[in-house]
């Protein structure tokens, strides 16, 4: 029994030198033990060899070990006994003189007990089934409160008789009780015996011994049998423990491995024990078991041991885990805090403890003595206490179990932290050990003795503790696998545990060591109170609060309050008031709003600025979100997979599922009417009723089924609308389905989210998108989520490197400025606590231990309301029973509404989430309310999620008045329409549900959320009702700004004086921290006083100044965010001294807020006149003028300045003051090394765990994206969570394609984005069904050839080939592309006509092109975005195909005017080979297959389509699978070789005819070029081929069809003639095929003599006249059908860029060929804005300046110095010349009657010249040019037919001018000979030009001349 450690310790130095440092802290005053982990660390082999040894470390006292060792020698050194005498007998459970002790042999035999002695019961560690029967003197024996047993022993021996032994070691051998450890009798005495009805002998109660008050909580530490209280010897040390009387320190137990002897084997508690909440606002410390008088002792011990008052005269052990069994009781269902066993750790709403998961289940292993409660455990110990399980097996408690409560938590750290972290795999760590149990427990301890005794411990933290125990530990081994240290864990390598801040932290710990056993305990009453009310599910914990307050447990509270009070009751005083004031109304409040309210019946309706409801409008922000949410859904259509063919829809429809709140519902339902969203899309008619909307909105009740069933119906019924199912508050109820079926009778509702957004239907229809929006997705982002992290939609921040994004008139105000308020230096902090009621929270909770602290914190908020009431009413003396904070909240609320004209006021969020409390504080508040006669001053609104919002009438009526509503049935629905209502909204429920709150919203009173909070979802959920949008106009701004700038003597500083009003209730480290200034009294109430420069009577002379009461000074801080101000100073102020100034002054300040403004001083009118313009103060109302005094105003002397402003306008401007418990204020405001809030690094969800205990930190810097990856990498829901079942982790086809998730701030808009979203979904949709198609009228069409022939054959289908012939050929060019085009002279045209218009700027020209919006037809072309079921396989993406394999094959043919060999190269996929022919299969690609001219078959088109394309692989409208109505077709692609790879990825299916690479970079002539000419080639061999078959050569198809990459859609107008020659008639157009209209033209009669057909470009503006002719001979562009045979000897310019059609138009009708356009068919081409000709950019050559160089850049004197362009050369040429060409042809400009002579070829000069063309070919048709003068000639590249004698036939004008452009200077100068152009054109040498071309890119040279 003696002191000494009996050598224990000694055989390492780990555990001494840790069991020093514990026990030094545990005995110090110190605050923080001293760091002794970096000895140990990094010493492994020492420590290892400990740990080895099985090191058991008592927390409290090492020798307490004993009882824990099953085997003697599981400790190294195990406690060293006396040798036996000889011969005696050493038999476990007999004594040395060899007679049976044990219980169950003696129990009927007759014991002689002396007087004053008892029987008790022994524990042997080797015999754990039995108990040892001894006679002890009871004097040494406990009590029944655990006092008063003497230090020492004096026992005998039953079995022998042997008396007198007064030392418990010489007694434990003579029994043979073989103890390892230093013999205690409060070890192993643990029963007490008692013979029952038979006279047997049988194990009574445990014998409580109790070593202080604070062991007096540590119950059943699972141990051997043993006395689960053994009693504390001797009462010396209590000295040592100063407690508070009602104090006992609440030990929560760390429940460990027990040995693994039969006691051990208790069957252990299923751990899923009520999901373990540590969050907790009352979180348990441990207290112990012992009853000694600890009541006397002063000062409270919050845990365990601390100071001796003097050294001990036995070092005091705290009560010995082992536990004598009390009879075993039931498991009785009273009281809240049971250990519950749970099922398969189902916990439904599983809360979150100090460590993950709390619904694991242990293995129930039983065996021997279960171990009992006591009943007196709860008066011993003052609070419950909690037992942790730790490793190893669980007692079975029986007994008293209503006091006890069982917590899992640290079960699920120590098995996390034995698992390696995959985040060490990588460096192939595998062979490092994970941490020991030993250590585990040692630094369970170590963080445990440093908590202080407001701290709740977290398992968070002691996880880190773990990983940087294990890093230093194992850091070499690491390091040898990385370079640096990882960067997931920055701040681990100091190697000493995190120094948690300890303020008064004391624990008593005990770590019972074997490896078979460990239990730690851990006594502080407060944080058992938090521990085991946090287990507790929501259900059980309303149920709990339920219980108290129904069975009347709560009576004791009132009885207490109205002690406190000294003039009797609040009640008695309420009454006595109410009687007072009955019959007139004295209280000033009642009588100024009395007055108001004359003056405004006289004046007429007031008039307030400040009050407006907020029109519904869509902020940037939103916008954004919106398009972000659209281009998700596209990039989900996009995607290969086909998960959704957007293509297919045609519509949108929609269902809002949201939680079961009434205001919720409602609030949506406005959102969604007043969105307009159902008329956009569609789904509604103009009037729709309210009762239509509800169908789009689903309250997840009971009810819900139904609705939803509805849904899914219609949802397969309209396979073409996509529904969009959007999941609101989706982190609510994630209760996985599987779960409801356990809980279907108690509540239908849970897993319903589950039942119905994850059934298969919903999964599986491929027209439903689910979106889940929630402030909180963490519960959504883990390892088994369903959401693809593409498919996370998450807010944008508001600015970016300091730069706002999107400019808003309001700035959100979310929870990080709530804490940037905490930490800034001049505002004052928007969070708060309130520690007074904090103080007297604790001291109930230590006076009623069996309340919740949720009642106790409950009735004293209320209590302190109602006095605050009666203070601010009249009762001044009450005020001394509130706190500061609250009697500025109910200042404020009451003086609000005078301050208005309309008697607008401000809202208190009294949040309350207990149901049945919540009713409570109504009812009181209202009863307070009614006796102080404030019926009509304020409104209490008791909100609950179930229903509805109830306000009294008078207020309602207020209310319509205000927001001018003239429905006398209107009702508030929406805790929005409360706006401007002075109330008290009591909000209860246990989660809010999305409720928004009013801009009135002022204070947001948190202090009753209960424990459950320390989980991230929980906390923000709370702080995120104060969520706020503040005005953010720039004058505010700036106004703050600038006043912040002022000298700070000058201002009245809200900051400067704070420190002094500091003085009365802070420390001076309070003064200094702005952290805790909120300790300060009300900081925004009317009494900031003023600074020492602002004197009284310059004060007094400024109010007489200003009759109407609003100084100058408050003017000009009008525009600052500010809080209601008050009438004078708030009554429970505390006035500070200030002697230098006389009587303190108090003037009305507003708080700064959101910009630190400083109130400003009030000086002479500097500022005043600019300010009142500024300021939206409402106008002042005559009753308000003048400056009263408050009724409580302190003394007539004091000033007090009014500044009648309402409330609602600084409302606006200033987010609301948030109260918060003391707990979750230092979990919020505190940081960890990173600056992230410890908030955020709690468990994210209460129904997630951690993955692992080694798992890196988040970090302040991570985006919502990083964390997003973070917690899918780190948490897994559990076992209740819906997606627990969802996949094998890591498998990417466990996302579900069409689930998205939006998440964003509370009350940031949300909402609004997602109907934003469903409006611009729907407007794409219907954009995706309609096309833009350029719609222009023909131009020219006045100019039009007088011919003097017509096609008058209206009706005929074909072109009759003789008629045709007599028509002449329109050389006037009518696209309306081409309106900057020269303009072409022919003798026909009316020469005189008037000039055409100004032409338009080059960069104009696209964007001004007018474009009609059309509605894509059935037989449209589609670009790559069009996913349809039918077209898939023509696609090529068909998901039951391979991706289609194409084989690359070349083909080669010589051109003789190209002098080499082209080589081309096709890519035919396998499908489309059945069009070639090869020399083999798989061999030599040979020929490409055309039909016969005599074909009638309508299964396929005869002719191949090219369609030249560049830059558009995407946009390009190359899907003709519609267009061509399913029929059979050829159609290649001709792309440049360096787009193939891109082309053929998007159009895998199609066949490519691939250029060769000198055409990279040539324009579309290069292309249509290679098309004629491959396809001539091609025919010869087809005609080789088939005349061997017997068939003609000209029965060879000779047609092909070349197309541009925008046709859309085809037409045909039907025309309804009355007679065969009438000029009357009638016509309609309509969208055909181009199947129909490609076999109407292949079937023309002598369709063979025909060079060229076309089509009309169609125009909205089309004229009868233009139809009228079925036919017309003119330019065809666009969609052109080739006859390449005819054609043969007519080229397209391979060189050209633009106007190349026309140019060859020209040609094919100069060689005397027929071109023929089809009037009466038309093609839409889509306006595209990307690639085609657009995707050349001419920039500089050299320089890095990528802007473009203008035209006149474009060509340059030769030799000179110009910068050269990166341009082709003819690009450069055509460009100068459209714009630039009347430098070389003054003459010509608007000079239509002597146009340019053009040989050979057409070249846009510019719509102000016109050009002639003229063909140098022998036999060629040219217009008869005899009558003209030509103002220039255009000589381009002219080859050998056109010689000088050509030339002579043209007359020019004097002064007409010449441009020869030719390859070389040297051709140019032949040129010029050969033509002998120098008799007539005079030449000088600096009219040479070249392009602005570098030597090796081949510029073109000009030479220009005059004519003489």
């Amino acid at each position: 029994m003696g002191n000494s450690y009996a050598g224990q310790l000694k055989t390492t130095r780990f555990e001494e030198v840790l069991h020093n440092s514990i026990e030094a802290s545990l005995r110090s005053n110190n605050l923080v033990p001293r760091p002794i982990f970096s000895q140990l660390y990094l010493e492994a082999e020492q420590q290892l060899a400990a740990l080895e040894g099985g090191s058991r470390v008592d927390n409290e006292e090492e020798e307490e070990e004993g009882e824990g060792g099953l085997e003697p020698n599981s400790l190294p050194n195990p406690f060293q006994l006396h040798p036996p005498p000889e011969g005696c007998c050493t038999t476990d459970g007999f004594c040395q003189a060899g007679k049976d002790l044990r219980l169950v042999s003696i129990s009927n035999e007759p014991i002689d007990v002396p007087a004053g002695f008892l029987l008790v019961g022994a524990k042997s560690p080797s015999l754990p089934d039995h108990l040892l029967v001894c006679a002890v003197d009871k004097r040494f024996l406990p009590d029944d409160n655990g006092h008063n047993a003497l230090l020492g022993f004096s026992g005998n021996c039953v079995g022998c008789g042997k008396k007198g032994f007064c030392y418990f070691t010489e007694f434990s051998n003579h029994i043979n009780l073989k103890l390892t450890t230093q013999p205690k009798k409060q070890k192993h005495l643990k029963y007490y015996l008692v013979r029952n009805a038979q006279g047997t002998l049988t194990k009574g109660s445990l014998i409580c011994w109790k070593g202080s008050e604070f062991r007096s909580r540590q119950i059943p530490a699972s141990t051997c049998s043993g006395s689960l209280f053994p009693a504390l010897e001797s009462a010396g040390p209590l000295a040592s423990f100063p407690s508070e009387p009602t104090l006992g320190t609440n030990p929560g137990i760390l429940m460990g491995a027990q040995q693994a002897g039969p006691a051990s084997d208790h069957p252990s508690l299923s751990a899923a024990m009520g999901p373990a909440v540590f969050n907790g606002k009352d979180s348990p410390k441990c207290q112990q078991l012992a009853k000694n008088n600890l009541l006397t002792l002063p000062r409270p011990s919050a845990l365990g041991i601390l100071s001796n008052s003097g050294p001990p005269k036995k070092r005091h052990k705290g009560w010995s885990p082992e536990s004598p069994s009390a009879p075993d009781g039931g498991y009785p269902q009273g009281g809240g805090n049971r250990a519950k066993y749970e099922s398969a750790g189902m916990s439904c709403v599983p809360q979150v403890g100090l460590v993950g998961p709390a619904s694991v289940t242990f293995p129930v292993v039983t065996s021997g003595e279960p171990v009992s409660v006591p009943d007196n455990l709860l008066k011993i110990c003052k609070a419950k206490p909690v037992i942790f399980k730790g490793h190893g097996n669980f007692p079975y408690l029986c007994g008293n179990l209503n006091d006890v409560v069982v917590s899992p938590l640290l079960y699920t750290c120590y098995q996390n932290s034995q698992s390696i972290s995959r985040a060490y795999e990588q460096y192939g760590a595998s062979t490092i050990q994970p941490i020991s149990e030993e250590m585990q427990l040692l630094l369970t301890v170590y963080y445990l003795v440093q908590l202080a005794a407001d701290q709740v411990p977290l398992m968070e933290d002691l996880e880190q503790i773990f990983l940087r125990s294990w890093r230093e530990s194992h850091l070499t081994e690491i390091r040898q696998y990385q370079q640096a240290p990882p960067q997931p864990f920055p701040s681990c390598c100091q190697p000493q545990i995190p120094d948690v801040k300890c303020e008064s932290g004391r624990v008593k710990g005990l770590v019972q060591g074997h490896m078979a056993m460990k239990a730690v305990c851990f006594p502080g009453k407060y944080q058992a109170r938090i521990l085991s009310e946090s287990l507790l599910t929501p259900a059980e914990y309303q149920k709990e609060v339920n219980y108290e307050l129904v069975t009347g447990k709560v009576d004791s509270l009132g009885a207490f309050f109205s002690t406190l009070c000294p003039e009797g009751d609040i009640d008695i005083l309420l009454d006595k008031f109410h009687q007072e004031n009955q019959g007139h109304i004295s209280s000033s409040l009642t009588a100024s709003s009395v007055t108001k309210a004359a003056s405004l019946e006289v004046s007429g309706t007031p008039v307030c600025t400040s009050y407006h409801l907020e029109p519904h409008s869509i902020r940037p922000f939103q916008l954004a979100v919106a398009q972000k949410l659209l281009s998700h859904v596209c990039s989900i259509a996009d995607s290969s997979t086909q998960n959704l063919d957007l293509g297919s829809f045609e519509k949108v429809d929609f269902l809002i599922c949201i939680p079961p709140s009434e205001v919720t519902y409602q609030q949506t339902l406005f959102h969604v009417w007043h969105s307009g969203v159902l008329l956009e899309l569609g789904l509604e008619k103009e009037h729709m009723t309210k009762q239509r909307v509800e169908q789009y909105v689903l309250k997840l009740d009971a009810e819900a089924q139904t609705k939803f069933k509805a849904f899914l119906q219609n949802s397969f019924q309209n396979p073409h609308t996509l529904f969009v199912l959007i999941h609101d508050h989706a982190h609510w109820d994630l209760v996985s389905s599987a779960v409801h079926n356990l809980y279907s009778q108690s509540d239908p509702a849970v897993g319903l989210v589950d039942r119905l957004l994850n059934c298969r239907e919903v999964k599986e229809a491929p027209n439903i998108v689910t979106l889940h929006v929630t402030s909180f997705p963490y519960a959504l982002q883990t390892q088994h989520t369903l959401i693809s992290p593409y498919n996370e939609i998450h807010w944008p921040a508001s600015c970016s490197n300091g730069v706002e994004l999107y400019h808003e008139n309001k700035k959100y105000f979310g929870l990080s400025e709530f804490i940037e308020s905490t930490v800034s230096g001049h505002s004052l902090p928007l969070l708060r606590y309130d520690s007074s009621f904090e103080a007297m929270v604790t001291a109930l909770g230590k006076r009623f231990p069996r309340l919740h602290s949720a009642v106790i914190r409950t009735f004293v908020l209320v209590q302190h309301y109602a006095a605050a009431l009666m203070a601010v009413s009249g009762l001044p003396q009450m005020k001394n029973y509130t706190s500061v904070e609250t009697l500025e909240i109910t200042q404020n609320l009451l003086n609000s509404p005078k301050q208005c004209p309309c008697g607008h006021g401000l809202m208190v969020l009294l949040r309350v989430p207990c149901s049945p409390l919540a009713a409570v504080a109504y009812e009181r508040l209202a009863h307070v309310r009614a006796r102080l006669a404030l019926e009509e001053h304020f409104e209490i609104i008791l909100g609950s999620p179930s229903s509805g919002v109830t306000v009294g009438k008078h207020f309602v009526k207020q209310l319509r008045m205000w927001q001018n509503i003239e429905d006398v049935e209107w009702r508030p629905q929406t805790y929005l329409e409360l706006e401007g209502l002075p109330c008290i909204l009591i909000f209860s429920g246990m989660d809010p549900h999305g409720e928004s709150l009013p801009r009135s919203l002022r204070y947001c009173d948190l202090r009753l959320i209960n424990s459950s909070c320390l989980v991230r979802t929980a906390l923000e959920q709370e702080l995120g009702l104060a969520a706020y949008f503040v005005s953010n106009e720039v004058s505010l701004e700036k106004g703050a700004r600038s006043e912040a700038l002022e000298s700070d003597a000058e201002k009245l500083s809200s900051t400067d004086n704070e420190d002094e009003e500091l003085g009365t209730e802070g420390s001076t480290s309070e003064k200094r921290s702005p952290v805790k200034r909120e300790r300060s009294r009300s900081h925004d109430s009317a009494s900031s006083s003023l600074s020492s420069k602002a004197s009284g009577s310059a004060l007094g002379s400024e109010s007489l100044a200003q009759p109407t009461g609003l100084p100058q000074g408050e003017h000009a801080r009008s525009p600052q965010p500010c809080s209601p101000s008050e009438e004078g100073r708030a009554p429970g102020e505390k006035q500070r001294p200030r002697a230098s100034q006389g009587p303190p002054l108090a003037i009305s300040r507003h708080s700064p807020g959101l910009t630190p403004q400083p109130a400003c001083s009030l000086r002479t009118g500097q500022r005043s006149v600019q300010v009142s313009v500024t300021s939206p103060c409402s106008q002042l109302s005559s009753s308000s003028s003048g400056s009263s005094s408050s009724p409580a105003a302190p003394a007539a002397s004091t000033l007090v300045l009014q500044a009648s402003q309402c409330s609602l306008t600084k409302a606006c401007r200033q987010p609301p003051i948030v109260f918060l418990p003391k707990l979750v204020y230092d979990m919020v405001v505190s940081t960890d090394s990173s600056g992230l809030p410890k908030a955020a690094s709690l468990l994210p969800s209460p129904s997630v765990m951690w993955a692992s205990s080694f798992r890196p930190l988040l970090s302040k810097t991570m985006t919502a994206t990083e964390q997003s990856l973070y917690y899918r990498q780190w948490t897994v829901p559990r076992p209740s969570h819906m997606d627990y079942g969802n996949r094998a982790e890591g498998r990417v086809d466990g996302f579900h394609p069409r689930r998205l998730l939006l998440s964003g701030p509370p009350q940031i808009g949300k909402t609004g984005a997602y109907l934003q979203f469903l409006s611009v979904l729907s407007r794409m949709l219907v954009r995706l069904t309609e096309v833009d198609v350029y719609d222009e009228e023909e131009i020219n069409i006045n100019l039009r050839e007088e011919s003097d022939w017509h096609y008058l054959q209206l009706s005929d289908p074909w072109p009759d080939l003789e008629l045709f012939k007599k028509l002449s050929f329109d050389y006037i060019i009518h696209d309306p592309k081409y309106e900057d085009a020269s303009l072409i002279c022919s003798h026909y045209q009316s020469i005189k006509s008037e000039d055409r218009g100004m032409s338009r700027k080059p960069e104009d020209f696209y964007v001004r092109r007018q474009t009609a919006r059309m509605r894509l037809s059935k037989y449209a072309a589609y670009n790559t975005y069009h996913h349809c079921e039918q077209c898939h396989q023509y696609m090529g993406f068909h998901p039951r195909y391979q991706l289609y394999e194409s084989t690359l094959h070349a083909f080669a043919f010589s051109y003789s005017m190209l002098g080499e060999e082209i080589q081309l190269h096709f890519i035919i996929p396998k499908s489309k080979e059945h069009h070639f022919v090869f020399s083999q299969p798989g061999g030599q690609l040979e020929s490409m297959r055309l039909p016969l001219v005599t074909d009638k078959s309508h299964e396929y088109i005869k002719s191949p389509t090219f369609t030249p394309t560049t830059g558009r692989h995407e946009h390009g409208l190359f899907n003709l699978y519609h267009a061509m109505d399913g029929a059979s077709h050829l159609h290649v692609l001709v792309v440049k070789e360096y787009e193939m790879a891109i082309y053929k990825k998007y159009w895998p299916n199609h066949i490519m005819l691939v250029l060769p690479s000198i055409f990279n970079s040539a324009g579309v002539g290069a292309a249509h070029f290679l098309i004629k000419e491959l396809s001539y080639h091609n025919l010869e061999l087809e005609r080789n081929r088939q005349e061997e078959l017997g068939i003609k050569p000209q029965d060879i198809w000779p047609f092909i069809v070349i197309s541009d990459d925008s046709c859309v859609m085809w037409n045909v107008v039907d025309v309804d003639c009355a007679g065969e020659r009438s000029r009357e008639f009638s016509w309609s157009e309509r969208n055909v095929s181009l199947k129909h209209i490609m076999q109407h033209i292949e079937a023309s009669p002598n369709i063979t003599h025909y060079a060229l057909l076309g089509l009309r470009k169609w125009s909205s503006k089309t004229r009868a006249s233009e139809v009228r002719e079925p036919f017309a001979r003119c330019h065809v562009h666009d969609f052109i059908i080739l006859n390449v045979d005819l054609t043969q000897n007519v080229q397209y310019n391979q060189n050209r860029f633009m106007c190349d059609d026309v140019d060859f138009n020209l040609r094919v009708h100069s060689a005397g060929l027929l071109l023929c356009r089809f009037n009466r068919f038309s093609v839409m081409k889509k306006q595209i804005a990307v690639g085609g000709h657009k995707s050349f950019h001419i920039t500089s050559k050299v320089s890095d300046n990528s802007a473009a160089a203008v035209p006149a850049q474009y060509i340059c004197a030769p030799d000179s110095k110009h910068t050269f362009l990166a341009a082709p050369a003819q690009l450069l040429l055509e460009k100068f010349l459209q714009h630039h060409s009347h430098r070389f042809f003054p003459l010509s400009l608007k000079n239509r009657d002597h146009p340019v002579l053009s040989v050979d070829c057409y070249l846009n000069l510019g719509s102000q010249i016109s050009v002639c063309y003229v063909s140098s070919r022998p036999h060629s048709l040219n217009i008869s040019c005899s009558d003209l003068l030509f103002s220039g000639l255009l000589l381009y590249l002219c080859d050998s037919f056109v010689g000088a004698s050509f030339l002579k036939k043209f007359h020019f004008l004097k002064g007409a001018t010449l441009c020869v452009i030719c390859q070389d200077r040297s051709s140019l100068r032949q040129t010029v000979v050969r033509l002998e152009l120098e008799d007539e054109w005079q030449f000088r040498l600096r009219d040479e030009f070249q392009t602005a071309n570098a030597r090796e890119d081949r510029p073109l040279f000009f030479l220009t001349g005059r004519h003489i």
